[in-house]
């Protein structure tokens, strides 16, 4: 049988079973059993299907007025949370990757009780791994809902008495993995924060920013951005986990493997955001951008074990990451490189990845530190899974001494490298 009917029953699978499982609050394609069989090489056609929801739609000359300025806000009632508080919506102005102007949502989450230590309340910006490609699948729609994943880790900051702030860091067109994006959103929603009075967060707050996994690349690319794009913003320190920082390296990891359709979802995340990779797909790949345009992680990540399928399936050109337009998608999606946090940050790693290598967080503290930044890489044992939980003592107290203005050690140090 040749690969390529294979692939295609493969995705007809894929199709089936994700029309079968998509909920009643998830969104409808508008023609997808047309596009699947014949498929359009139209980028708009592999965008996320709208909310239906104004309150969304930015108002008209919004593109005119500076990134992070507030466009609407809205009372929200977030949970299950055993914190009292009071939670806001914010649509704001940001940029997407290639800095052309589109409208954000965050979340505010701030406890109800005053803020009795030092100074204004602290502020956690935290990064919430969406790894999704739908609308129904952002923060802004999860938590009001009670369905987000990692409410536990707001709550734990909630505790503290730490006002939380939960971005839709993937952007308006859910732009999965696509770090620019991702950092632009973080920081302008860091910005309007402080611009909406009633929510009584200061503009000298200290502010921590973290994440893990595909949260760990708006917490990386918002660190390192932060100097050129906002300055102003009070950050004291990042403190994030188990990062994929380049795709060259889950090339030869995640693709073609049972972490195959994580990738794949990946690649038409950042698609969205570089519309010039679609010219790379054939038929088979713009099958599966129909199939998953809408999908959460919960119906993408198991993809894989039914269709392991590798990314150089999907496109009829010769050695397709080798390509002009891969090259250059792949650089501009590196975490590292050229730029670097000037303020003090954590990275934390499994020393058995097998989906994301420690080769890359190595590669980024590498980077960073021979730019003169202030960085603390700590290995642990265990894979993306166990570190992800067995981190969080370590990452989040060290969050705790930035907030509580407690200096970090100057240069760069590692454990368990």
């Amino acid at each position: 049988m040749k690969a390529s009917v294979r692939i295609f029953r493969s995705l007809t699978t894929l199709f089936v079973v994700s029309l079968l499982m998509l909920t009643p609050t998830g969104t409808a394609m508008a023609d997808p059993f047309g596009n699947f069989v014949a498929p359009v090489p139209d980028p708009d056609l592999y965008l996320p299907t709208p909310l239906g929801e104004p309150w969304f739609d930015p108002p008209a000359g919004y593109e005119q007025q500076p990134p992070g300025s507030v466009l609407a806000t809205r009372p929200v009632t977030v949970g299950p949370l055993l914190t009292p508080v009071t939670s806001t919506q914010i649509l704001f102005r940001t940029n997407d990757s290639k800095d052309r102007p589109v409208a954000g949502v965050t979340t505010v989450i701030v406890p109800s009780a005053p803020w009795t230590g030092r100074g204004s309340r602290p502020v956690v910006a935290y990064n919430m791994a969406i790894n999704s490609l739908g609308n129904t699948c952002a923060p802004s729609w999860t938590l009001p809902r009670g369905i987000a994943r990692e409410i536990p880790a707001v709550q734990a900051f909630l505790a503290k008495n730490y006002a939380v702030v939960v971005t839709d860091h993937e952007g308006p067109r859910q732009a999965y993995a696509a770090g620019r994006m991702a950092a632009h959103a973080v920081l302008d929603a860091l910005r309007a924060m402080v611009r909406v009075p009633q929510i009584g967060v200061s503009a000298s707050s200290p502010i921590a920013v973290t994440g893990y996994s595909g949260g760990a690349i708006a917490t990386g690319w918002a660190a390192q951005l932060a100097p050129t794009y906002a300055p102003e913003v009070n950050l004291v320190g990042a403190a994030f986990g188990g990062p994929p920082t380049d795709y060259r390296i889950l090339l030869t990891s995640m693709n073609g493997t049972v972490a195959s359709t994580l990738f794949l979802s990946a690649a038409l995340g950042v698609a969205r955001e570089y519309p010039e990779m679609f010219s790379l797909m054939n038929a088979n790949g713009l099958r599966l951008a129909t199939v998953a345009k809408d999908m959460c992680v919960s119906l993408l990540a198991p993809g894989g074990a039914i269709a392991p399928i590798p990314a150089q399936a999907l496109s009829d050109v010769p050695n397709v990451d080798r390509t002009e337009i891969a090259r250059n998608v792949i650089a501009a999606t590196r975490l590292g490189g050229d730029l670097a946090p000037t303020v003090p940050t954590m990275i934390y790693q499994g020393q058995q990845e097998f989906w994301i290598p420690r080769e890359g967080a190595e590669t980024l503290y590498d980077e960073w530190c021979a730019h003169g930044a202030d960085v603390r890489l700590e290995e642990y044992l265990g894979e993306h899974l166990i570190v992800a939980i067995s981190g969080i003592p370590g990452a989040y107290a060290w969050i705790d001494d930035r907030l509580a203005g407690i200096p970090a050690p100057t240069g760069c140090s590692s454990f368990g490298r």
